[in-house]
């Protein structure tokens, strides 16, 4: 098998349960198939959601917080136990892992990005594998006003760091199977679509609202994403992250939830 730099996307409603507190199956099993996956010789940057969120049910607020200065004091506190709990897990497949925080600012300022693209190289030469999210103590600001949006999500974000590492493949682990043709929580026949190979009005027309209320992100989001990446050269899939085992089939090039294709040169 072909050895690839991938991008892996995980959602918040992937990593929490309802109540918000982190879904440690789910996590131990995504792991698992990162390591394996790693073993194999593949290069992995994993792009992990739900600070906000697991800060919210650490510091038993009951819901998540309205006040800006607050979700930044529970995405400060959520970011600090995500992360130990997943150098714990990698920890145990003697794999090593390094957090890295990103702002607007760092994605388009051309000497910071070029920073950030040597500090990916270096620690995926060194067999690292990075975990990545969005600095929400800081960019959260930027984001609720609308001053500064770059990211905001971070499916948007998944797709910008696949360009900056020039990745082979950006797979998004989220709460459906993939591109539907209509809602499949309102049109039982919707059928799912296995490739998509342009960006076309009919396309975007599929995308429909925001996702749970766990996370930010909706298909709007993944279709934005998949339009950086494919230009970028990059491959995107959509696929559900319940199914944690679907990762091999879709790093070996199966039909698995919905590949863009990504333009070629």
């Amino acid at each position: 098998m072909e050895k690839q730099r991938i991008v892996v996307k995980v959602g918040t409603s992937t990593l929490t349960h309802d109540s918000g507190n982190m879904d440690l199956r789910n996590m131990e099993h995504l792991v698992r198939a990162l390591s394996d996956l790693h073993g194999m010789g593949h290069e992995i940057i994993l792009v992990t959601s739900a600070a906000i969120t697991v800060g919210t049910a650490r510091l038993g607020l009951g819901e998540r917080p309205r006040e800006l200065r607050m979700k930044q004091a529970a995405a400060a506190v959520g970011q600090c136990r995500i992360m130990h709990i997943y150098d714990k897990l990698f920890s145990e497949y003697n794999r090593s892992v390094a957090q890295i925080l990103l702002t607007g600012d760092d994605v388009e300022d051309p000497d910071r990005s070029a920073h950030l693209r040597s500090t990916f190289s270096a620690l995926l030469e060194m067999r690292v594998i990075p975990i990545v999210n969005e600095n929400d103590s800081v960019s959260s600001a930027e984001i609720e006003t609308g001053r500064h949006k770059v990211l905001g999500d971070n499916d948007t974000l998944s797709a910008i760091v696949a360009e900056l590492c020039q990745a082979n493949l950006l797979i998004l682990l989220s709460d459906i199977d993939g591109l539907y043709d209509a809602d499949p929580r309102t049109h039982p026949g919707a059928r799912l679509l296995h490739q998509v190979d342009a960006l076309t009005p009919e396309v975007l027309e599929m995308a429909g609202g925001a996702g749970s209320w766990r996370g930010t992100g909706g298909m709007a989001t993944k279709l934005s994403a998949a339009r950086i990446a494919m230009a970028a050269g990059c491959d995107m899939v959509i696929t559900n992250g319940n199914r944690m085992e679907d990762l091999y089939g879709i790093v070996a090039g199966q039909d698995i939830g919905t590949r863009f294709l990504a333009q070629r040169a």
